[in-house]
């Protein structure tokens, strides 16, 4: 097993208050027999509970693979992974997908709506984990702890779990901002029960979770000295970092915080993380030993934390039975799902992986003229559930995988460094940010001959794509870079059409589910939904 937390995931999903299947209450009381005074009665029982946050990431539900914590959705789409990961790479250059799953399509023709099933379940899974982190932050409350008598270095430990369960509320806070711009707001200090939460502002978001942030800097453990799986303060940096260089977005133009991207993101590469000298060992099943370079993952264990998402999702649809799934770990497994535009391959050049390590495909034929035809476009095989030593890694059933994935890591930091200062940022500089950005591609090429001379911000979006690629990031990327829904930027099927074409700029955010518009009346739409 990967961490001992890992270890108290299955028995804590009963401990925290109940399921949300509607967005209209927030908060609920408990609907199981579990109650907070049984449930926090000891400092074991705050970990078992903080494990509860933690495992909202990985799981479903807390009865095995075929549950679901949220209502009126199909367990194997109910992941917070699998749901994230296909809004922010399935509506990009960076992949697409031959299944005709409701909700599917629209993402890669960019026309979906206030029904798409997909963005309903995305984000009613963002909402209830912000509800269960608010139901363990209320319970860590300083005077409720002290009333339970515990103090001293437990009492200190708890402050620690509550600080954490902040940050992965900021963290779902900023998914929220930046795919929906203006969810419903709701925190530890608001009503238990039935509640209608208003909604909040992106800029207002945006202070929140800043100072959110910043407020738990001080306590959060130090970097690097978390178990496994577990957030630290250098967790909190690159989250500020990554918020920072998207400040435009958020705020509006000439609202740019890239001084503040560089200070943060200049804070993680400092802080004692590395870069792993193998870039394609990130990517495997044994990602959580000796690496220095992931911040923070989310946990996976093919018998553990069985589920029809995460990187199970990932490494399955990258390939059907015609490509040897046992090589990739899952015997059992091989969907045939997913592959590159040939935007991605173009962007390596030579994209076989002689030349840039980074580049990891399979198949023939990179261009797409049927979007429905799983031989068409290359398949990503940058995800294996195998180890570095080449060993199949556990699994209960063959299919289901041991692979973490990363949430923040330090390669991330390199690029965000330099484009702040590309952008105009200062206390960074131009030598540092192409240095930082040379060590990647040394990495991938193994040699420091392919390095850049000098650097441009076209520079970096193609890094980007080169080093982030299926890690969540591109759509994201794409609308910093005015290249999302603009014309000036295509790829296949971009728009529903096969040379590609621009879309209305609506769609840089999705829009509000209109069911929780419906159960709401505090909810706005988004323009143009």
């Amino acid at each position: 097993m990967k961490n001992r937390l890992l270890s108290i995931i299955i028995p804590a999903i009963i401990i925290i208050t109940g399921t949300l299947s509607c967005n209209k209450d927030l908060d609920r009381t408990p609907t199981n027999a579990i109650t907070s005074e049984i449930a926090f009665n000891s400092p074991a029982g705050y970990k078992q509970a903080l494990a509860k946050v933690y495992g909202s990431f990985a799981l479903t539900g807390g009865g095995g693979p075929g549950s679901t914590d949220l209502g009126g959705i199909d367990p194997g789409t109910s992941d917070f992974l699998r749901l994230y990961w296909c809004a922010q790479e399935l509506t990009t250059d960076e992949a697409a997908i031959v299944w005709n799953d409701p909700g599917l399509p629209e993402f890669h023709n960019m026309n979906w709506t206030s029904s798409n099933v997909l963005l309903t379940g995305l984000y009613n899974r963002c909402m209830y984990q912000v509800t269960v982190a608010n139901a363990f932050i209320r319970e860590t409350a300083p005077e409720t702890v002290a009333a339970r008598g515990i103090t001293g270095t437990e009492a200190n430990n708890i402050t620690q779990y509550r600080a954490e369960a902040r940050f992965l509320r900021a963290f779902q806070y900023w998914v929220l901002m930046d795919l929906f711009a203006s969810p419903p707001f709701a925190t530890e200090n608001d009503p238990i029960g039935s509640f209608l939460p208003p909604q909040i502002s992106r800029a207002n978001l945006f202070n929140f979770v800043e100072s959110e942030l910043r407020s738990i800097d001080s306590v959060m453990v130090a970097p690097r000295q978390n178990e496994y799986g577990r957030a630290d303060r250098a967790a909190v940096w690159a989250l500020l970092a990554r918020m920072y260089l998207n400040a435009e977005v958020y705020l509006g133009a000439n609202s740019g915080r890239y001084t503040d991207a560089i200070t943060y993101s200049n804070r993680v590469i400092t802080s004692g993380y590395t870069l792993s000298p193998n870039y394609q060992n990130l990517f495997l099943a044994d990602n959580n030993v000796n690496n220095n370079e992931i911040i923070l993952p989310i946990n996976y264990d093919g018998v553990y934390t069985q589920n029809w998402g995460g990187t199970t999702f990932i490494i399955n649809a990258a390939i059907n039975a015609n490509m040897n799934p046992p090589a990739f770990g899952v015997p059992n497994g091989g969907w045939g799902g997913m592959r590159s535009t040939r935007n991605l391959p173009l962007k390596f050049g030579d994209y076989t992986g002689n030349s840039d390590k980074r580049a990891m495909f399979a198949g023939s034929t990179p261009e797409i003229t049927d979007p429905l035809v799983f031989t068409q476009g290359l398949a990503v095989t940058k995800f294996k559930n195998v180890t570095s030593t080449g060993a199949t890694a556990r699994s209960a059933n063959g299919t289901w995988t041991s692979t973490d994935f990363p949430l923040f890591r330090l390669g991330e930091m390199y690029l965000v460094y330099a484009e702040a200062v590309l952008r105009g940022g200062t206390g960074g500089s131009t030598a540092t940010a192409l240095q930082y950005v040379n060590t990647l591609r040394a990495r991938a090429f193994g040699n420091n001959s392919n390095g850049f001379n000098a650097l441009t911000l076209n520079d970096i979006i193609d890094e980007r794509a080169r080093e982030l690629y299926w890690e969540a990031h591109r759509r994201t990327d794409l609308i910093r870079f005015n290249m999302f829904t603009s014309s000036t930027y295509l790829w296949p099927f971009k728009g529903g059409v096969r040379e590609g074409r621009g879309v209305d700029p609506r769609y840089n955010v999705f829009p509000i589910p209109a069911t929780d518009i419906i159960a709401n009346p505090n909810l706005k739409q988004n323009a143009g939904y």
